[in-house]
């Protein structure tokens, strides 16, 4: 079995969608983690804050350097992701297909080093 990642990609603009607008999606989602987990292929899933409040931290210099916000901006960021474990890629674009259609975003899927 090999373990993938199955990120969520948006573009930052979707953290201002209202809640009673997001709720039916959040619902959507939390209905087909359930149905992960019953499968047996779940390893773990979440959310993420929105972009504009990260912290990003550069200790590849001499000094830390701490800085608000990402690295660097971009149109589209990591919005969520699902961590899955299955037998093969097949398995986890057929997923990440479902992912996509509850979540209403574009899915990518990477594998674990090493997985």
């Amino acid at each position: 079995m090999s373990q993938y990642l199955l990120s969520v990609v948006v573009e930052p603009g979707v953290y201002d969608i209202p809640q009673e607008e997001a709720q039916p999606q959040y619902e959507a989602t939390g209905r087909f983690n359930d149905e992960l987990q019953a499968e047996g292929v779940w390893v773990f899933a979440g959310g993420l804050g929105r972009v504009d409040e990260a912290t990003t931290v550069d200790n590849t210099g001499a000094d830390v350097v701490v800085t608000d916000g990402p690295y660097a901006e971009t149109k589209e960021c990591l919005g969520g992701f699902w961590v899955v474990e299955v037998p093969d890629l097949d398995a986890a674009l057929k997923i990440a297909a479902r992912a996509s259609k509850v979540c209403g975003q574009k899915i990518e899927i990477r594998t674990f080093d090493g997985a």
